[in-house]
């Protein structure tokens, strides 16, 4: 699918919390011109419980025709109903994306062989390459990496992982286990440098939608093995990683992207804007890196 970097963009709204398609048509060209190598759309960052299937079809609408080819388009169609999935797997299709990143179901709980169930019958019915995401902080679920596995060798498309649950332990046997065809990405900031130091393909990342060239140049120094000039950029950056999760996505990243004018500072409910304390705190750290 891609090597590098994905940024998880934002799903920028107007005060009044309607979709600002122009925004979004900006954060695309801003992440092009960047030279990010993959943009996800819909994902945890793009705030995709509260958008509408009316909105997530003209958000990815909006994004290919602005993108043009330039770059993969891979979109976050997962949820906790297998009907739902199917729907949206059908109008990333339609809009001609070229790939589908699938969250495990949350709240439902489900067993190992649920979630094989799931992922196959989502395999079976569409023709886009599929990236699971493993997130279990956010889900309740984790996905073993037996299942993983047995789900990619039965299912060609099942191409890759987006690997968020924060266990480098895990990451490390999953990438030692993985056939050559099954590329990992990591799901955090923070463990870039670990995880493709391990053999990950790249990052889909938060930080990508405030600093796209800095992520590039991370993940793209470690692809060609350079670990001693991506260190320095990583411990950079490190405490601003830090500062993106001070409270939970997406509120920081929506607020520093706010402070540089990229987009409004709105959160559709039940998440709310940064409190004062940590607006501070992140105020301090882009200026520290100069970014504002």
């Amino acid at each position: 699918m891609f090597q590098g970097i994905g940024t998880a963009i934002m799903t920028p709204f107007t005060e009044e919390m309607e979709v600002n398609y122009q925004d979004l048509r900006n954060i695309a060209r801003m992440q092009v011109e960047a030279g990010t190598d993959s943009i996800v759309v819909l994902g945890t960052t793009g705030e995709t419980p509260t958008i509408t299937l009316d909105e997530r079809k003209q958000i990815v609408k909006t994004i290919v025709e602005e993108i043009k080819g330039k770059i993969p388009v891979i979109v976050g169609t997962g949820t906790n109903s297998a009907v739902d999935v199917l729907k949206s797997n059908k109008m990333a299709e339609e809009a001609a994306a070229d790939g589908l990143l699938i969250v495990t179901p949350y709240y439902n709980k489900s067993s190992q062989e649920g979630l094989y169930q799931s992922f196959k019958l989502y395999a079976n019915q569409t023709k886009l390459p599929i990236i699971l995401y493993n997130v279990p902080s956010r889900t309740g679920v984790n996905l073993e990496i037996d299942t993983i596995l047995r789900l990619h060798d039965e299912c060609e498309n099942i191409i890759g992982v987006k690997e968020a649950g924060g266990n480098i332990s895990f990451a490390a046997e999953l990438i030692a286990r993985r056939p050559g065809t099954l590329k990992v990405y990591s799901g955090n900031d923070d463990q870039t440098i670990p995880m493709m130091a391990l053999g990950a393909e790249g990052l889909i990342s938060v930080a990508g939608n405030i600093i796209p060239e800095d992520m590039v140049n991370l993940t793209h120094l470690m692809l060609q093995g350079n670990i001693r000039e991506a260190q320095k950029f990583n411990n950079r950056l490190n405490k601003l990683f830090n500062d993106l999760f001070i409270e939970v996505n997406p509120i920081p990243v929506k607020f520093a992207a706010s402070l540089m004018g990229i987009c409004d500072n709105s959160v559709r409910l039940p998440l709310i804007p940064l409190s004062e304390k940590n607006e501070k705190i992140l105020e301090q750290t882009m200026q520290d890196l100069e970014l504002i």
